[in-house]
């Protein structure tokens, strides 16, 4: 075919209908193998190199009339081809099996502070309401101090203050109803369990 040809390919059929498809086609008859060894090259399995060959062509034709009036229309297909492929990559995630040693440990390895959990249940109704609303929210619920100023109508300083004290106050709660014993740096090192034995 002349180069005036390939570069830019008629709007109308041979019978005069202006729909797209047979410049579509034409494109395609021209490019098609073309298109396919280089799919097949970047894609991972022949398969694959067929399905984005066909995503391709469906896209070309549903530029419809739109294609017709490309002024290259190979380099819109290979553009296609190259985005097809990059969408394909992006779909398959490698998936590594992990060695059994990176496996989370076994519930009786779970550090002391971990087990406090039925514990702080147990005794947070005997904290003041204040108190236990703030530590349920900003500690237990991940809500931010800032946000809890914001919700309750306190000034940041206020809500950090009633925080600290909250929490000194269900430390000393834990020390006497559970038993809970702290290392030299401050950590949990022990308790006695949630039913204070």
């Amino acid at each position: 075919m002349p180069e005036s040809e390939t570069s830019r390919i008629d709007s109308g059929t041979d019978s005069g209908v202006d729909s797209g498809f047979e410049c579509v086609l034409r494109a395609w008859q021209a490019h098609e193998a073309e298109l396919l060894g280089f799919l097949a090259h970047h894609a991972s399995e022949a398969d694959a190199a067929q399905d984005l060959l066909q995503e391709v062509f469906v896209k070309a034709l549903r530029q419809g009339r739109g294609f017709c009036t490309l002024d290259n229309p190979r380099a819109w297909l290979f553009q296609v081809a190259r985005n097809a492929l990059i969408d394909a990559g992006r779909l398959r995630r490698p998936s590594v099996e992990l060695p059994d040693d990176l496996a989370a440990p076994p519930a009786e390895e779970r550090a002391p502070v971990d087990e406090l959990d039925a514990c702080i249940a147990r005794n947070l109704p005997f904290l003041g309401e204040q108190d236990r609303d703030i530590v349920q929210r900003c500690d237990l619920e991940g809500q931010t101090v800032r946000s809890y100023a914001d919700a309750t109508g306190l000034s940041l300083p206020a809500a950090k203050a009633r925080l600290l004290r909250a929490r000194k106050r269900l430390r000393d709660a834990l020390v006497e109803r559970c038993g809970v014993r702290f290392d030299p740096d401050g950590s949990v090192c022990c308790h006695a369990g949630p039913d204070g034995a």
